[in-house]
């Protein structure tokens, strides 16, 4: 296996399985975690890391070694550069759920 998609599967593999324990722990305390808001947050990290990662690629800021990549491509951005995103949209609303933050 290459080495992008090993990093992007073991980051969102840690991430779901943090999300799940923070899911563990909210039901415990009786505030469940909304599963909307990371729906809304990964649609539209992706949206942005799709524009913005074919836009860097495209102008040459950013290369990647070809070996290293799973080979799925959506324009020039790699598949792997969503990772990122899906990581953040499974774990950051659950933080931030814990942390009282979706209180007023």
């Amino acid at each position: 296996m290459a080495a992008y998609p090993a990093l992007a599967l073991g980051l969102v593999a840690l991430a779901l399985v943090a999300r799940v324990v923070l899911q563990l722990v909210a039901r415990r305390r009786g505030r469940p975690l909304p599963v909307l808001p990371s729906l809304v947050t990964g649609v539209v990290l992706v949206a942005l890391t799709l524009v913005f990662d074919n836009v860097m690629i495209s102008a040459g800021l950013v290369a990647y070694d070809p070996e290293l990549l799973a080979g799925l491509v959506i324009g020039v951005a790699p598949i792997e550069d969503l990772s990122y995103p899906v990581a953040t949209a499974a774990l950051l609303p659950a933080v931030w759920h814990l942390l009282g933050g979706d209180r007023d």
